[in-house]
């Protein structure tokens, strides 16, 4: 049986210029020292380490680690059976939110850093959050109580097509 189309779907990847910053610095530094070290034969730093570990340090910093920081993205589906959300790569498969789970959602302003601690998969006295960006987003509450909070940079369509799909069901 085909997987429904979602009534929404929303993709976010990490975009901001202070998380390319964050990546691209140690990146860049890093390809230069194994340039400089592995190519040219001049050693990098004042204590340099060897040219095994140099190549380790490369593949670390200099190819995984963008590579798992650029690859991440904030998947949110609203379908006919509830809301699904996926935070590749943590979650290889969406993790689904049926309606008969949920009491309550609203749009919510909230931020980041003060009300979870920052983005990512984080948790806060507010309960659990997905976010990538941004101070808006789509709050559950669930019907044990629980909260889960939905970052979103188009909280309109997501509260419209949440309120469509969760009336039906």
């Amino acid at each position: 049986m085909p997987r429904e189309d979602p009534k929404f779907r929303e993709v976010q990847k990490f975009r901001q210029f202070w998380v390319s910053s964050l990546v691209l610095i140690p990146t860049v530094v890093t390809l230069y020292g194994a340039y400089k070290q592995l190519f040219l034969g001049q050693p990098f730093g004042n204590n340099p380490t060897s040219d095994a570990m140099m190549v380790i340090l490369t593949a670390i910093f200099g190819f995984l680690f963008p590579l798992f920081i650029f690859s991440m993205k904030l998947v949110a589906e609203v379908r006919e059976d509830g809301v699904y959300v996926r935070f590749f790569p943590f979650h290889l498969s969406f993790r689904k939110f049926k309606y008969p789970d949920i009491a309550s959602y609203k749009a919510v302003h909230y931020s980041a850093l003060r009300d979870y601690g920052g983005w990512g998969i984080r948790y806060g006295r507010n309960g659990k959050a997905y976010n990538i960006s941004g101070n808006d987003g789509i709050m559950l509450e669930f019907r044990n109580g629980k909260h889960l909070l939905i970052g979103s940079q188009r909280t309109h369509e997501f509260l419209l097509a949440l309120e469509q799909s969760a009336r039906k069901a």
